[in-house]
């Protein structure tokens, strides 16, 4: 199955563009992290960037192991029971949003592959980048 668009995941369509963010000023950054077992999580399920507009881009990844980047807001954390929680809060310390936090997007870069769609994004602040991707199915942010 093929995207109509070459930028599209395959599986997972979206209504937002990540250069959207480009001039506005990050605010706050929300995570999503499994707990379960005692042990926290060391990268988080998903990522919403809140920017100075109040707009939401919810940054997590498909099981096609695509980057999927949408609209929408956070949610609520959610119970599993034996399986653990998924808890949602700001990011605080644990990703690299939080050293850009209060800065504005200078620049956003997509990477993609025939088949998997979108497989890489890039946020440009003054201060440096953050790099979001899929690797083995699991959400990685990096600098």
């Amino acid at each position: 199955m093929e995207s109509e668009q070459k930028n599209q995941c395959p599986l997972h369509t979206s209504d937002a563009r990540a250069e959207s963010l480009i001039g506005r000023r990050l605010e706050t950054a929300v995570a999503a992290w499994h707990r379960g077992g005692g042990e926290e999580a060391v990268d988080p399920l998903d990522v919403w960037l809140i920017d100075s507009q109040g707009g939401s881009l919810h940054i997590t990844t498909g099981s096609d192991w695509c980057l999927i980047v949408d609209s929408s807001s956070p949610h609520d954390g959610y119970d599993m029971g034996d399986w653990g929680r998924v808890e949602v809060d700001p990011v605080g310390d644990r990703t690299p949003f939080a050293a850009h936090l209060g800065q504005h997007i200078l620049a956003v870069r997509e990477e993609f592959e025939s088949t998997a769609g979108r497989i890489a994004l890039e946020v440009t602040f003054v201060s440096g980048s953050v790099r979001c991707d899929s690797w083995a199915g699991d959400l990685r942010l990096s600098t």
